[in-house]
């Protein structure tokens, strides 16, 4: 072992090799296809329902807000949504793709990741909060999923990581 890496057979090396370095290195990319396809997907699907960003009527964001407004953990966050149903339907799905992109790209991992968990997190205290048992409901699983980008950012195939390479090599 050389500064924590196991050196693959060659001394004096402080690279990561083998493939639990290698593991290790890309164990949060297919967690971030998964949430960044996902969210991609959820805002893009709202963009394109015609039902989905009207105050009332089948499949609208407003009937469903008023759906859950009396199970909901936070109605204070519904009863926000419902001041303008269109507006929050709109803010939900944008928030979603950029969240997805982001994500996708590993352009601002952390701030993508982090406003993943918050829309999960809203969506949970509302939406599926009364599911039971709670692991039916999705939205706590999404959560749970966002935080370890949350914490690790996009440390490998993103743009962060390119980045922070050209940073380097740009300083003294």
């Amino acid at each position: 072992m050389v500064h924590g890496y196991a050196t693959g057979g060659r001394a004096g090396t402080d690279r990561p090799r083998g493939w639990r370095a290698t593991a290790r290195t890309y164990a949060l990319v297919p967690l971030r296809i998964f949430l960044g396809v996902t969210f991609v997907y959820a805002g893009l699907d709202k963009l394109t329902d015609s039902a989905f960003p009207h105050a009332s009527g089948a499949g609208s964001i407003g009937e469903l807000m008023h759906g859950v407004r009396d199970s909901a953990a936070v109605p204070a966050l519904v009863d926000l949504a419902l001041k303008s149903p269109a507006g929050f339907g709109y803010a939900i799905a944008l928030g979603e793709l950029a969240v997805g992109i982001g994500t996708l790209l590993g352009l601002f991992g952390r701030l993508a990741a982090l406003g993943g968990a918050l829309i999960s997190l809203s969506l949970w205290l509302t939406v599926s909060w009364r599911t039971s048992p709670y692991y039916y409901g999705n939205d706590l699983a999404y959560l749970m999923a966002w935080l370890p980008l949350v914490l690790a950012g996009t440390p490998s195939l993103s743009l962060d990581a390119l980045l922070a390479g050209r940073r380097r090599r740009r300083a003294p």
